[in-house]
């Protein structure tokens, strides 16, 4: 995969595709005003590295879920903003996402000026990885990099069908986020532990199969522990578990009472609720014999410091999915002792996206891990070991495709 360490950028336009995905809230006059700019802060290594070495930039990215037609709450004009007010520099926001005039604007660009396009999820193509879109794309560049790591698991017209129609690299983010969750796939410093939580067995299994062949250890967490005690023979009363999660579990289960693959850990006491709710009556429960007309939401202070003691004797740690409902403080304590020991952990860290990022968000810990990965499906699925198609299209890249 090339780096934007192998391009000459210099007097040249650079389509760069993005993760300005950010949430977004209202000011008092009812307009879109951003949330959290994590994202944008996280682009900006590779978008200033380009405007220093006097690239003329063109910025596109999705924001939400337009559906193919335009939506004023779904502007980039908030983004563009912000990076505005982040760099510096000359920043505007195109009209559109392609065409006559938005092709002028980038012609007009001047070195280290940057043109922001509007949101490319306004175009019916992009998600279709649509041909003329992407050559439409292209029209717009000379050179082409992909910094957008959260969607490089999806086949669209601006992160796969441009890549094979220029000079294309990976910007630092992406480059980063590939090298780093490999390095603890190929050659991790062992023991390996890794932290699986969330909703549903079903969602993270290959996750999980990966682990069980190449970890020292697997801990289980939040709601998708359920089927693996049932699988035990344990009651979990009104808990998440469904048959087919249970089945997964099982398979599982027989995996790791083989002495070639991980060992598997999972709660000895937890905290249960009568309802998933912030006001519930909620009590810990010594063991796991969840009672009827009760859900499990947490780990107990028994299995979290069980879990501590694993994760302070890794080399490497891989963390994704709370431990239980963190959003509610009844039940936050288990994912906030599990994110402590991940943040005092002495070996290498590496915590996926999306919820984990979240929870060590909430505790204030985000910047005490070694990675904080920017991806959610895009992880899970390079973690799993399949092909991400925004990275397979950098594989070689370099030679323009005729546009």
């Amino acid at each position: 995969m090339r780096s934007i360490d192998d391009l000459d950028v210099h007097g040249k336009r650079v389509l760069v595709r993005v993760d300005f995905n950010v949430p977004l809230t209202e000011d008092a006059d009812g307009r879109p005003v951003l949330a959290d700019d994590t994202r944008i802060t996280a682009a900006l290594v590779t978008i200033e590295e380009l405007r220093a070495r006097g690239a003329r930039l063109v910025l596109v990215s999705h924001l939400g879920r337009p559906e193919g037609r335009f939506d004023p709450k779904l502007s980039m004009a908030p983004v563009a903003q912000r990076l505005r007010e982040l760099t510096g520099a000359e920043v505007a926001l195109a009209p559109g996402v392609v065409g006559a005039e938005v092709r002028a604007l980038t012609e007009e660009l001047r070195e280290g000026e940057i043109l922001v396009l509007e949101n490319v999820r306004f175009e019916a193509g992009e998600t279709s990885n649509d041909p003329e879109l992407a050559h439409a794309l292209a029209e717009l560049a000379d050179i082409y990099v992909n910094d957008a790591f959260g969607v490089a698991h999806r086949a669209h017209a601006s992160t796969e069908g441009v890549a094979h129609l220029l000079p294309s690299a990976a910007g630092r983010l992406l480059e980063g986020e590939v090298r780093t969750l490999s390095g603890i796939l190929e050659s991790p410093a062992h023991p390996l532990v890794a932290i699986v939580g969330g909703a549903k067995v079903a969602d993270k299994i290959a996750v999980i199969d990966r682990f069980m062949e190449l970890a020292e250890v697997v801990i289980i967490g939040g709601a998708m522990c359920f089927p693996f005690l049932c699988a035990q023979g344990h009651a979990v009363g009104e808990s998440l578990c469904c048959e087919e999660d249970t089945e997964h579990a099982r398979r599982v289960l027989a995996q790791a009472a083989n002495p070639h693959h991980a060992s598997i850990e999972l709660p000895v006491d937890l905290v249960i609720g009568d309802r998933l709710s912030e006001d519930a009556e909620h009590r810990v429960l010594d063991g796991v014999e969840v009672p009827q007309g009760w859900m499990g939401l947490d780990i107990g202070p028994a299995t979290a410091q069980r879990y501590g003691r694993e994760i302070a004797r890794a080399g490497t740690v891989f963390w994704n999915g709370p431990m239980g409902a963190f959003e509610l403080e009844p039940f936050a304590a288990g994912t906030r002792a599990v994110a402590e020991a991940v943040a005092q952990a002495k070996g290498l860290t590496v915590v996926g996206g999306g919820d984990s990022a979240a929870a060590l968000a909430r505790f204030g810990l985000e910047d005490t891990v070694d990675h904080l990965s920017t991806g959610g499906g895009a992880t899970l699925e390079l973690v799993e070991g399949r092909t991400l198609p925004g990275v397979q299209a950098l594989e070689g890249a370099g030679v323009a495709g005729g546009v």
